[in-house]
């Protein structure tokens, strides 16, 4: 099993437990963490460790091509969600017998998609499933779903990964070391988004955009926009660049729709790194941002420069939520150009 999780960037803690599981397996899985952060990748090859026993490599093989026939791979319907129907398929097959090993398993890489209707239609399955049954389902939170369904699985919680392991891992696929740090800072401890990202030259330009920001920001609604309008411009070709070319039209927006929301969030955490540093250094403290000029931090206030990063923080979650995100943008770039 040594070599089932060697693809896998960080999450050593997780992949060791995921490891000892295949042995002893429980029936359902929860994956949870942020976007990118390589949930749906640690599922696939814990679905590979479990079809593919101690030595079956072609199983092993067949399973993370999602080709395996003991695999069930549950993609929305249409972009969106996860539909009833396609959980009533479920119930049906996973009454019937595995094709070849051991065990059938059903894979869900964007369950919190699912409806309720869908959720609901599967909770028996959940609660008295065969023994040969083998649920994985990923999303962001356990609040995604009823928590009846939650609390019959078992919860692997998937965090960020440091920053110089993500950089590790890029310089060792051909990425130098200045290119790969920038990727790093860019993806905010996604390896999956680092590794989208990883070729594209723009990435250290667009963690410029956001650190130029506090130097741009007016009180002005129109200038707000402007500014918005500009962030969501530079980010349109790194999100396009980032999807595979041969993929399915619904997964293809979903793919983009997932490094879209990932880019935003670590743009803001990146804006939000530069107030942190405003205020820090005029207190005496450190900065992160240790290769900018230090004189524009101090013309930010202290008592500013704390509230503008709590702000920022704030639009994260509003961008999470699903609201507008140009009036997201917009309000927030106009709030940080205001004196008070």
């Amino acid at each position: 099993m040594t070599d089932l999780f060697d693809d896998v960037i960080g999450h050593e803690r997780v992949t060791g437990l995921l490891a000892s599981e295949l042995e002893s397996p429980g029936q359902a899985y929860l994956f949870v963490g942020p976007h990118s952060v390589g949930k749906a990748f640690v599922a696939l090859r814990f679905a590979a460790g479990l079809l593919g026993g101690d030595s079956d490599d072609r199983s092993r093989r067949l399973a993370l091509a999602g080709t395996h026939p003991d695999l069930t791979i549950l993609e929305p319907e249409g972009a969106t969600s996860l539909g009833v129907d396609q959980a009533r398929e479920v119930v049906t097959r996973a009454s019937m017998s595995p094709i070849e090993a051991d065990r059938t398993v059903f894979l869900f890489p964007d369950a919190g998609s699912m409806t309720e209707s869908a959720a609901n239609a599967l909770l028996k399955t959940l609660e008295e499933p065969s023994p040969s049954v083998v649920f994985l389902l990923v999303a962001e939170s356990e609040d995604d779903f009823p928590p009846t369904v939650a609390s019959r699985c078992r919860t692997i919680l998937l965090g960020r990964v440091p920053l110089a392991v993500i950089a590790e891992a890029l310089e060792s696929k051909g990425l130098d070391s200045d290119q790969a740090a920038g990727v790093a800072v860019v993806s905010g401890g996604r390896p999956g988004l680092a590794l989208a990202l990883m070729t594209q030259p723009e990435v250290v330009q667009f963690r410029q955009l956001w650190l130029s920001i506090p130097a741009q920001v007016t009180p002005h609604p129109g200038d707000g926009q402007r500014l918005a309008s500009v962030v969501l411009e530079e980010l349109a070709p790194l999100v396009e660049d980032s999807v595979p070319d041969d993929l399915a039209k619904d997964k293809a927006q979903r793919a983009r729709r997932r490094v879209e929301m990932s880019l935003l969030v670590s743009g803001l955490e990146i804006l939000a790194s530069w107030y942190a540093d405003s205020a820090s250094l005029q207190m005496g403290g450190p900065v992160r941002n240790s290769d900018l000029e230090l004189a524009p931090f101090t013309d930010v206030p202290p008592r500013k420069a704390v509230r503008s990063a709590e702000d920022v923080l704030d639009a994260v979650v509003d961008i999470q939520a699903n609201l507008r995100r140009e009036m997201v943008l917009a309000n927030l770039f106009a709030s940080l150009g205001t004196d008070v």
